[in-house]
């Protein structure tokens, strides 16, 4: 199959879920946002996305996604390498136009893994999770966990009430920002987008982009540290 072996094919779904994702961290920022100014407003949200049969599908597609974008990554990395043999030993002068972005995609996607496992433990397991586990009649702790898993609010708390949280969160989205200022331009590129107009656009497009999402995540742990663990 040409999207498995072809290695232009491999691009082409790196890119499609790069992008997919993208549009999921947009609306994941803007759900966040509305915590800024109203608890209660985010709990409504989380009550709305909570177990309901399209969120829970929603989720398994976006976690499909992660997992066939962050595969392909490590399969085109391995690629890479072995295209470049012992090459890649030698020490060479690294061009200027190469982003460091770029040659450190392989890190920058580590740390980002590592971030969203402590976001998901935080986060998802104590609450899409539980409500699918007592829905299906499985054990997921004392009844409370239960009642609180769409206090959404209640789970923002118990992250940032604790110091260590905050260093993990600003360490993990710095590497989404990097990761995501070379993968949005780099997507196009890999769909087609070649010519020396539209690159540059799509550069100054994907850092605009990533600084305020990115920016307004930051934002948000900050707050919420200062608000529950200060």
């Amino acid at each position: 199959m040409w999207l498995i072996n072809s290695s232009i094919g491999r691009k082409v779904v790196m890119a499609l879920t790069g992008i997919a994702l993208v549009l999921f961290l947009t609306f994941h920022m803007s759900m966040n946002v509305a915590a800024l100014f109203s608890g209660d407003a985010y709990n409504m949200i989380c009550e709305f996305l909570g177990a309901n049969w399209y969120a829970v599908v929603a989720t398994m597609g976006l976690a499909a996604l992660a997992v066939i974008h962050i595969v392909y990554a490590f399969w085109l990395t391995m690629q890479n390498r072995k295209a470049r043999g012992n090459d890649r030993y030698a020490v060479t002068t690294k061009p200027a136009s190469v982003e460091w972005a770029s040659q450190n995609m392989l890190v920058l996607g580590i740390v980002i893994v590592a971030f969203m496992i402590v976001h998901f433990a935080q986060f998802w397991a104590k609450m899409q999770f539980v409500e699918v586990c007592h829905q299906l009649g499985a054990s997921c702790g004392d009844g409370s966990a239960v009642l609180l898993a769409a206090d959404g609010m209640h789970h923002i708390k118990n992250a940032f009430g604790q110091m260590w949280t905050l260093p993990v969160y600003v360490i993990g989205l710095v590497a989404l920002w990097f990761h995501i200022t070379h993968g949005f331009w780099s997507a196009f590129q890999s769909l087609g987008t070649t010519n020396n107009v539209w690159i540059p656009r799509f550069k100054t497009l994907g850092n605009w982009w990533a600084t305020i999402v990115i920016g307004l995540f930051l934002i948000q742990a900050v707050v919420f540290t200062v608000q529950f663990a200060l």
